[in-house]
Order: C-alpha cells, then sequence, then structure tokens
C-alpha cells in the first residue's frame, strides 16, 4: 500500500495534500457547529501548527445580502487552546485581486470584535453571502477590513475565539491569530510571502485577541516576521469590567463572558451551578445561542446580583472566581513588536484607568508603546475614527519606518485632527462600494490621504 492509499484508510487525507472545495456560487452557508468543514480531520492533532487541514472558496457579501466582487479563502488548520492542547480553527483570508501573484506585499491580520459565544458572530460565516447574523459585530467590520484591501493588504480574518466561542480565555485567541497567519502562508495558492511584513489589528474584543497575539508572539511564533500591531481598546482587565458594566446599559457583555468561560473553567462552572438561580441559570443558556447585538439589547440594565443566592461580591471575590479574573488579565508579557493602543477617555465599556495601567506595564517590560489616549471620542465612536490614523501607523510599519520618539500619552482627540477627515472621505469610498457591491480595487493615496 502507498503513502497516499495509507494516508487515506487512515482518514488522515489531509497529510501534504489538503483537501480543497471549489467556490459554490450563492450556496447558503450553515452555522459553524453544523458545517463539516469545521470537523477536523482524524490525526490532526500530530501535525503542526498552522498546518493547513482542508481549504475551500467562498462567497462574502456585506451584511451577508450584498454580494462582493471578490473571492475568499476559508482554512481549517491545527492550532492550540488555552491549556496548550491541539485544536483546530478556522480563517477567513482574503488577497485583493489586483495584488500581482507572487507579491511580497504586506499583510494584515484583523480580529473582528466577536464578543458572543454564539456561531453566528464567528467571521467564518458572518462574513459569508446569505449569512443570518443580524447583530454580528463582524457584518460592520468588514468595511474597515475592505479598507486594508484597498491598501493592497492581504487580510486574515480568525475565528480567534475558537470552535466553541470561549470569550475572553487567555492565551489561545492568540494562538489562533498567529496560526492563522502561519497557515495563510503555508497555503501555496495563496502565494504570500514569508518574507512579507505582517501587521495585527483588532478593536475591544478584537483588540482582547490582538494584544494576547502580541504577548505570546516571541514564544509561539517567533518566525512570522510581525512588524506592528494595533490594539484598539482592548479590555485590558476582564474582573473590572464585569464589576464596571454589571446593570449598565451594556451588562450583557459581561454576562456573555460569564457563559463562555463557564465550559473551560470547572471550578468557575460549579459556582454557577451552586449559586446562580434557575432563571439565571435559562439567561446564560439562552444568550450562547444569540448574536452580540442581541445579547445588548436584551440584558439593558440586568443585574446579576438579582441572578445568584448571595450576595453578587461575595461570589466574585470567592477564590474560584477571582482565580479567574486573575488569569485572563493582560499584561503577562511585554510585546516584543512595536504596539499602537487607542483608548477613549470617556469609554462606557472600557475603563481607561485600565487601558493605562496595561500600556504602563508593556512599557515597563521594555515594549515600543505608541498610546492614543483620546479626549472627545467614546467607545463606539472611536473605532472608525481611528481607523485612518491606524493605517497610517501600519502604513508606516510595513514600510519599515522607524517609530516615532514622540510615544508619550495624549488626548488630542481624533475629531480635532485634519488628516482624520482626510482618512474619513478615503473610508466613505470604500464603504460606498462595498455597500453597492462594486469592486475594491487598491485605492492610492495621492487621490485622498497622503
Amino acid at each position: 500500500m502507498d503513502s497516499g492509499s495509507a494516508a487515506a484508510s487512515t482518514g488522515a487525507d489531509w497529510i501534504g495534500r489538503p483537501p480543497h472545495q471549489e467556490l459554490r456560487r450563492k450556496s447558503h452557508p450553515v452555522l459553524p457547529d453544523a458545517d463539516p468543514f469545521h470537523v477536523p480531520p482524524a490525526g490532526f492533532e500530530h501535525s503542526r501548527p498552522g498546518t493547513v487541514l482542508r481549504s475551500r472558496d467562498v462567497e462574502l457579501a456585506f451584511l451577508g445580502l450584498v454580494p462582493q466582487k471578490l473571492t475568499a479563502t476559508q482554512l481549517l488548520y491545527r492550532s492550540t487552546d488555552l491549556n496548550g492542547l491541539p485544536m483546530a480553527a478556522v480563517t477567513t483570508v482574503v488577497v485583493p485581486a489586483d495584488r500581482p501573484t507572487g507579491d511580497r506585499g504586506p499583510i494584515l491580520s484583523y480580529q473582528c470584535a466577536i464578543d458572543a459565544v454564539a456561531g453566528q458572530c464567528f467571521p467564518s460565516y458572518a462574513l459569508r453571502r446569505g449569512a443570518r447574523a443580524i447583530g454580528a459585530l463582524a457584518q460592520f467590520e468588514f468595511l474597515l477590513v475592505s479598507a486594508a484591501l484597498a491598501e493592497g493588504w492581504a487580510v486574515s480574518i480568525p475565528d480567534h475565539e475558537g470552535p466553541q466561542g470561549i470569550w475572553g480565555a487567555p492565551y489561545e485567541p492568540g494562538y489562533h491569530v498567529l496560526d492563522g497567519l502561519r497557515a495563510a502562508l503555508n497555503h501555496e495558492s495563496l502565494n504570500l510571502s514569508s518574507e512579507a511584513p505582517i501587521g495585527l489589528w483588532g478593536y475591544s474584543g478584537g483588540g482582547l485577541a490582538t494584544a494576547w497575539a502580541t504577548e505570546v508572539y516571541s514564544d509561539y511564533a517567533p518566525e512570522l516576521n510581525v512588524v506592528g500591531a494595533v490594539l484598539g481598546s482592548p479590555v485590558g482587565d476582564l474582573g473590572h469590567t464585569f464589576r464596571r458594566l454589571n446593570g449598565s446599559f451594556f451588562s450583557g457583555l459581561p454576562a456573555m463572558v460569564v457563559a463562555a468561560l463557564s465550559h473551560v473553567y470547572p471550578d468557575l462552572d460549579r459556582v454557577i451551578n451552586e449559586h446562580v438561580t434557575a432563571e439565571g441559570k435559562a439567561m446564560l443558556t439562552e444568550i450562547q445561542r444569540m448574536t452580540t447585538a442581541r445579547v445588548v439589547l436584551k440584558l439593558i440594565h440586568e443585574d446579576m446580583g438579582n441572578l445568584v443566592d448571595e450576595p453578587l461580591e461575595n461570589i466574585l471575590g470567592s477564590p474560584e472566581v477571582q482565580h479567574v479574573f486573575d488569569s485572563i488579565k493582560l499584561g503577562t508579557a511585554a510585546p516584543t513588536v512595536p504596539v499602537l493602543v487607542v483608548q477613549a477617555v470617556h469609554d462606557r465599556i472600557v475603563a481607561v484607568e485600565d487601558i493605562d495601567a496595561l500600556t504602563h506595564t508593556y512599557a515597563r517590560g521594555g515594549a515600543s508603546v505608541t498610546y492614543h489616549r483620546d479626549m472627545f471620542s467614546e467607545h463606539m465612536l472611536l473605532h472608525p475614527m481611528s481607523a485612518p490614523m491606524t493605517l497610517r501607523w501600519l502604513r508606516d510599519r510595513f514600510a519599515g519606518k522607524p517609530v516615532s520618539s514622540n510615544r508619550a500619552r495624549t488626548k488630542w482627540p481624533t475629531l480635532l485632527n485634519i488628516s482624520t477627515y482626510r482618512g474619513m472621505l478615503r473610508l466613505a469610498v470604500i464603504s460606498a462600494k462595498v455597500v453597492t457591491g462594486r469592486r475594491v480595487d487598491r485605492l492610492p493615496l495621492s487621490d485622498l490621504d497622503q
């Protein structure tokens, strides 16, 4: 029996030649937990992190409805979970249609704010044509992915929460981000160069995943040519954020984190079973099937203290819960690549004090940190308003320019910077093309934004 027959007989047909599914136009996507593509083949755990297990071409659409004139390639690849065990994950890779074959241009890993347990919010589903994912933030962030494509960059968009949607888990999102890049480089048909400069970008929950990627990078994937990362409001202390948001307009966000983490922290699951009321348990189960926006709207001003059998602060202060909060807090290692941290002073979701502390921890550890501490914006507004600055910063890193020596914290708001509006005009042109289904080609900087 030859080696190919042996591989087929064991089910390990991905060895050396991962199966590829050609584009099936107008096919309706199924949710990840029901999609055979997401199931790793037998023996995958023996492969190296970043190994492509299977691939397929898919159609993308804005909000699932407006088809885009591009083809994306989805990769199932071997990665690692928070305990260091093998896990399979998926990334969606888009290469600009007008990018020359073999081009060594930049590669960006864009981490969406998945911020949910439900597979409807995973980019691999939410970005596809025909996806039914009302309230999934990734569908709106596709506008920023398109802005990166207009720069001529190839973009990897990983399902960084893993197949179970474990939002808030430590380390694991970083592994999925970096292994997604390895997979994209390993997939020959994408024609991406291992010498290409790589950037990372994410905001809010995506900023959290990006931060984990920077913290594990030097030990986990030092061979990747990562030259910079943008951490937008990266939720530096989820324990503090839980207390801050509970009972607020955004109380659904910490509820989803608890629901997700109960799957990987047995002691937290035991605390929930012992102290959460029947109504609270039903709520935690229900929200795991809902998109981010639906959960937020459902749980406006919900106080988790009303769903437990003793004072909430007693439960939050217990050794079991405190262990979880301590283990999911950023700042375990200083990034070894330059980072741009973007944070609003008047952020209602992520406390600016938490990000002040995180940037101080990074800088004290020797990291090159540029901190934009914005005075006027708040959480939702700052992401699009800071995009022009982010794209300029990434362009400079890809071009090999040195980081400015003026890296001190600043309160100069993006709203008062004229270059913001030049960049927003550029984004408006790109967004108009996306919304109308026109092809997004590389947009020369000289047209709108020098």
